[in-house]
C-alpha cells in the first residue's frame, strides 16, 4: 500500500480485524519510512450488477450512491451512522443475492423504502417523495396517512 502521506510502498500491517459480518477485513498499517498510520479495507471483488433505471439506461450498482441517497433522507434525524451502515449493508446483500447480473432501480427503491419505514417514518416520508416523485402536497399528505394508520412496527 501506498502511504498517504509520503507515498512510500514500505508499510507493516500493526492490526487486522473482521467487519461487516466478515465480508471485509480492516488493516491497520504503520508507514515505515515516516511512521504515519492508515486504515485500509480488503473484500471480495464480485461480479458487477447492472442498475435499470427508469428511463432505459443502464448503470453500475454503487454502494456509495446508496448511501448519499439514504444519508440524505435521515439527514438531521436521530438515527446512527452505524444505523444507516446497517439499512445499506441490507440492501447490498438482498440485491447481490438475487443471482442476476441486473436490478431495476425501482426494485431498490423499494428495498430502501422498507428499510427506512422501519427506521425513521421521517426519513421514510422524505426518501418517498423524491423516489415517488410527488407532485403537490397532496400525495405528500397521503403517504404521511398512510404511515399515521399502520400499526407501529419497531
Amino acid at each position: 500500500m501506498r502511504c498517504p502521506k509520503c507515498g512510500s510502498l514500505e508499510d507493516k500491517v500493526i492490526d487486522s480485524r473482521s467487519v461487516r459480518d466478515g465480508v471485509v477485513i480492516r488493516r491497520r498499517r504503520s508507514c515505515l519510512d515516516c511512521g504515519e498510520r492508515f486504515t485500509t479495507y480488503e473484500e471480495i471483488v464480485k461480479d458487477a450488477i447492472r442498475v435499470a433505471k427508469r428511463d432505459g439506461c443502464r448503470e453500475e450498482f454503487s454502494r456509495l450512491k446508496l448511501m448519499s441517497g439514504i444519508m440524505r433522507a435521515c439527514e438531521k434525524r436521530p438515527i446512527t451512522p452505524q444505523q444507516i451502515e446497517d439499512v445499506v449493508d441490507e440492501i447490498v446483500d438482498e440485491v447481490e443475492q438475487s443471482d442476476q447480473g441486473e436490478i431495476a432501480s425501482e426494485k431498490i427503491g423499494q428495498l430502501v423504502m422498507e428499510k427506512l419505514q422501519r427506521l425513521d417514518e421521517v426519513a421514510y416520508v422524505r426518501f418517498a417523495s423524491v423516489y415517488k416523485r410527488f407532485a403537490d402536497v397532496n400525495q405528500f399528505l397521503n403517504a404521511v396517512k398512510d404511515i399515521v394508520s399502520q400499526p407501529p412496527q419497531k
